[in-house]
């Protein structure tokens, strides 16, 4: 059971029309959770940016938990970057802010987090890696390019069953300015919005 912050964030996402030209990328994305769904097999989602710091990281626990909600089963979400270094804490309030539940397990300057959006599911550990590090799966996945650098330093992306790119603006653009908090939500509403698109076509 989600807790009911969140179910009422997911609830009460935008039902908006989607562009076209978005519509066409989240499509691909549906194509493959519903084929692995239909044939009962694991569904594997890495979502991969830059840094793994921000949208990626958003990507991740939003799939994971609107996966649930919808409970679509055998689906585990991932996240990386074609650099490792650190889940940005703004980026970690907002998910809080959302009714995420997390907590700061470790002090280092890459610093490891637990994201709990259930009582009784595992958390989601959040911290920044390389998207081929050993947490993150080596084949049987789908690449999920949430940025628009990831998407061209990355042509090719080893034991990827799928490459995706459904990229996302950097709210990094507003750090350390007034609106940092509100552009930080406003990205992860539309990583939400859409994700939620994505998990409400499938047949389970």
């Amino acid at each position: 059971m989600l807790y009911p912050k969140i179910v009422a964030q997911i609830e009460a996402l935008p039902k908006v029309a989607l562009a076209p030209e978005r519509l066409d990328l989240l499509q691909h994305l549906i194509n493959y959770v519903q084929e692995k769904v239909t044939n009962n097999s694991a569904v594997n989602l890495n979502f991969i940016c830059t840094h793994n710091s921000r949208r990626s990281h958003l990507s991740q626990v939003w799939a994971q938990t609107i996966a649930q909600f919808y409970n679509l089963k055998n689906v585990t979400c991932y996240s990386g970057g074609t650099e490792a270094t650190a889940l940005f804490p703004v980026a970690a309030k907002t998910l809080e802010n959302a009714g995420f539940k997390i907590e700061k397990l470790s002090n280092e300057i890459n610093p490891v987090y637990a994201i709990k959006y259930s009582e009784n599911n595992h958390p989601i550990i959040g911290f920044s890696k390389t998207f081929d590090a050993d947490f993150n799966p080596t084949s049987n996945f789908a690449a999920i390019l949430t940025c628009s650098s990831a998407d061209k330093g990355c042509p090719f992306i080893i034991g990827a069953e799928k490459r995706i790119p459904i990229t996302y603006k950097d709210p990094k653009a507003f750090d350390n300015t007034p609106q940092q908090l509100e552009k930080y939500t406003e990205r992860s509403l539309q990583i939400a919005t859409e994700l939620n698109y994505v998990f409400s076509q499938i047949k389970a």
